[in-house]
């Protein structure tokens, strides 16, 4: 095995984590900029309402496709007669980052510059409903020195993991064959089973450090071929061990 010439990750609880996540929270810090407000809502009412909203629409999700958050709040603010001040985009801005706010997970940023320094390819797949560019935004900001070469949110893309469309899509943007890609990402199903049904080796993220609040510990391993890490310190060990990807002409730089 060499190294490969790409790596893919996904987002949440793999580059970055969320926690503390209360989307009451976001709900109050958007009340600071209601221009109107038609039927003289509260937070709690709208959170209420946009809670059950979700939940209603939800198996949408979990069947493989993924709706858009603008689509979302605009339908909640305009049907309960809602107007702000500031721009759909700016919303979703105050809505996710009051809600959720991120933080780097152990050891990303070495990981990351490990990668880059050894002329490996990087790229993000997100099973997402924010938008692609507040995702993107969100990602540079916190990891400045990040090489990816695109941001898929599935948001933007309709497909989610593990749909085989969403891998393939990434393999055609990167101009590579499976067999060149590894892909990191936490879920088991999504991201291992994923990505290994199209052929890209999965590499199973299980940090047991900090908490996930978007799914549950798993309880069996991926059913495929896998490569199990708890630390972003261990892919560098492996990665380090192996020989140059044969397309890789540029030297390799030590850690």
């Amino acid at each position: 095995m060499n190294k490969p010439a790409m790596i893919i990750f996904d987002y949440g609880h793999t580059l970055l984590c969320e926690q503390n996540i209360d989307f009451m929270r976001g709900q109050k810090a958007l009340f600071e900029h209601i221009k109107s407000n038609k039927y003289n809502l509260t937070p709690e009412q709208v959170h209420t309402f946009a809670r059950g909203l979700f939940e209603e629409v939800n198996p949408v999700r979990e069947s493989g496709i993924e709706l858009h958050h603008h689509q979302y709040e605009r339908f909640v603010y305009e049907y309960l007669g809602i107007e702000f001040s500031i721009p759909v985009c700016e919303v979703e801005r105050v809505w996710w980052e009051n809600s959720a706010p991120a933080a780097l997970m152990p050891n990303v940023n070495k990981m990351l510059n490990y990668i880059n320094a050894n002329g490996i390819r990087s790229a993000v797949i997100s099973n997402i409903g924010w938008s692609g560019t507040a995702l993107t935004e969100r990602i540079n900001r916190l990891l400045p020195q990040n090489k990816f070469e695109f941001i898929i949110a599935s948001s933007e893309y309709m497909f989610r993991k593990p749909s085989p469309m969403i891998f393939e899509l990434a393999l055609r943007k990167a101009n590579l064959n499976p067999s060149d890609v590894w892909f990191c990402g936490d879920n088991v199903e999504a991201d291992a089973e994923g990505s290994a049904a199209v052929g890209i080796f999965p590499v199973w993220y299980e940090d047991k450090t900090l908490e996930n609040p978007w799914h549950k510990p798993a309880e069996m391993p991926p059913n495929c071929e896998h490569l199990h890490i708890h630390d972003w310190f261990e892919l560098i060990e492996v990665l380090d061990k192996l020989p140059v990807h044969e397309s890789d002409k540029s030297p390799v730089v030590a850690h």
